[in-house]
């Protein structure tokens, strides 16, 4: 599969993150969700934990790993997307923030990275 754009690579690796928490028992309850101009990547349940997943998807790690790009600026942004999600679903009980990492170099196999409890809320 030939990915080009950034917007491509990016729903694929959505796609790997999505397989891989499934695989590891999660269930996916949203993708892509929006409030405003605020976006979760994928809101997933771990029993009764309460799980936000960024996705983070390169071609390379030439200009530094996808999980760099968790900036303090993008985990304010997913915070306070994380509070909309909890105020509307009126959700009681625990959440965390997890990270998965993805780098997928053209004709090979996309190395992947999971990282529970990423950044603390």
């Amino acid at each position: 599969m030939s990915l080009n754009t950034n917007t491509e690579i990016g729903k694929e690796g959505e796609r790997l993150a999505v397989e891989l928490l499934r695989k590891k028992g999660l269930e996916i309850l949203e993708t892509n969700w929006h409030f405003h101009h605020l976006e979760l990547d994928i809101i997933a349940r771990d029993g009764d934990m309460l799980v936000f997943v960024e996705v983070k998807t390169r071609k390379t790690s030439y200009f530094g790993f996808p999980e760099d790009a968790v900036t303090p600026q993008k985990i304010s942004r997913l915070l306070n997307a994380a509070e909309a999600y909890i105020l509307e679903k009126n959700f009681q009980g625990d959440s965390r923030f997890d990270l998965v990492s993805i780098i997928m170099p053209p004709g090979k196999v996309p190395q992947i990275e999971y990282f529970m409890d990423a950044f603390m809320a």
